[in-house]
């Protein structure tokens, strides 16, 4: 029997019993879809964490006070003259701007809407730095931070909360934490990042942080952002920042007291994370066609019982043992073959629904069905069909024709 006459006797065979066949395949739909599905929500996870990350500004490396690999006590914390140090040309030559900055958290009002979000204490480095564009209005500069002016920029996520626009709101007045500040702009979005929201936040001049919002010491800063010339020179650029505040401090080698992070430790971080979850969930989804793979194991042995007499009138005429194994084989693999077809069709119409459920939800986020997904879930659900199909193929090639053909 060649494997042409094969498929064409296990279709005849499959057709005849059209209903059993279809619920049979339907546990290999259902697993190569959640499969799929899961595969293309991983992947579009992390293709948006990844891009997010890629969007907070080039080249850039972030520098934090305290130790975040060794349990080492903060000795002295960042300050201003640290950043002033970093952005001397002679001792760190790589690095094209330095920013540094205050955070906390604190409300924001305006009429009878109020928003609790980030408050950001920046110098006019900070937007080049990060990347900022404006939808209207101008950015934080000299002036403003030398007069400690109570001017804002409202990030786009703040003007929908307090205003339910983006545009228009130059000039208006909004409250933090109960004091007035002149609107100055608004930035434009840049969706999410390992931070959370890059659009949930208000920047105010840092001097205006300093004294009237956050309280923190005249010198100290949370975060310093450094950003380097160029991609190739992000490496020299955390050596220099190591060895200038390393002399700063005082510290030993392998004692630092701060830690650089880069666009790519957080890409890498971000990655690792995704695929560990995108590994959970297909492993999760893939328990489906263990079970598809057990129905078809099912009813292949019952069809091997209802078919017993056939298959002794065919060893009877002379079919091998061969024969017979290949053609039983060939049924269950046909059907997870066209289970995990019209499964792959159900993956992407799930993945395409959770995109359209998510960019209605304002969440930008694009499901990818990629080629390697649907050949791994097509390669296991046959898979899945030759394994689960052998045992009963194997029962019917191992019949005697005498006692199949006196069954009953």
């Amino acid at each position: 029997m060649n494997l042409w006459q094969a498929i064409l006797e296990a279709l005849e065979s499959l057709s005849a019993n059209k209903l059993r066949t279809g619920l049979t395949m339907l546990g290999i739909v259902i697993g190569v879809g959640a499969v799929i599905a899961m595969l293309a929500v991983g992947t579009g996870a992390q293709d948006t964490i990844t891009g997010s990350i890629s969007g907070l500004g080039s080249n850039l490396l972030f520098v934090f006070g305290g130790n975040f690999t060794e349990d080492i006590r903060i000795e002295k914390p960042l300050t201003l003259s640290d950043a002033e140090a970093l952005a001397d040309p002679f001792q760190a030559p790589a690095i094209a701007a330095v920013a540094p900055a205050i955070q906390s958290s604190g409300t924001v009002t305006y009429g009878g809407e109020t928003t609790n979000t980030e408050i950001t204490g920046v110098t006019p480095q900070y937007g080049d730095v990060r990347n900022y564009g404006l939808l209207e209005g101008e950015f934080i500069n000299e002036e403003h931070v030398l007069g400690r002016a109570s001017v804002v920029l409202l990030g786009s996520e703040v003007a929908d909360k307090l205003f339910g626009r983006r545009d228009g709101i130059t000039g208006e007045i909004v409250r933090i934490s109960g004091q007035p500040f002149r609107v100055l702009g608004v930035l434009e979005p840049k969706g999410g990042s390992s931070f959370g929201s890059q659009d949930d936040l208000v920047l105010v001049p840092f001097t205006t942080a300093q004294t009237r919002l956050i309280r923190r010491s005249r010198e100290r800063v949370d975060i310093i952002l450094v950003q380097a010339v160029s991609a190739e020179m992000v490496p020299q650029v955390t050596e220099e920042i190591s060895q200038i505040l390393r002399t700063r401090h005082r510290s030993e080698l392998g004692a630092d007291d701060f830690t650089i992070f880069t666009q790519q430790d957080f890409v890498a971080t971000a990655q690792t994370i995704t695929n560990v979850l995108t590994i959970f969930l297909g492993g999760i989804a893939a328990i489906s066609l263990l079970v598809g793979g057990i129905g078809i194991m099912n009813i292949m042995l019952v069809s091997v019982t209802e078919r017993t007499r056939e298959i002794g009138l065919r060893k009877a005429l002379g079919a091998r043992k061969r024969d017979i194994l290949i053609q039983f084989l060939t049924e269950s693999s046909l059907l997870s073959l066209f289970g995990g077809m019209i499964g792959i069709g159900l993956g992407w119409l799930i993945a395409y629904i959770v995109g359209r459920i998510a960019a209605s939800s304002g969440t930008p986020f694009n499901p990818v069905v990629g080629l390697d997904a649907v050949l791994l879930a097509t390669i296991f659900s046959t898979a899945v069909g030759l394994f689960f199909g052998l045992y009963p193929a194997n029962r019917a090639a191992n019949l005697e024709p005498v006692e199949a053909l006196r069954y009953e």
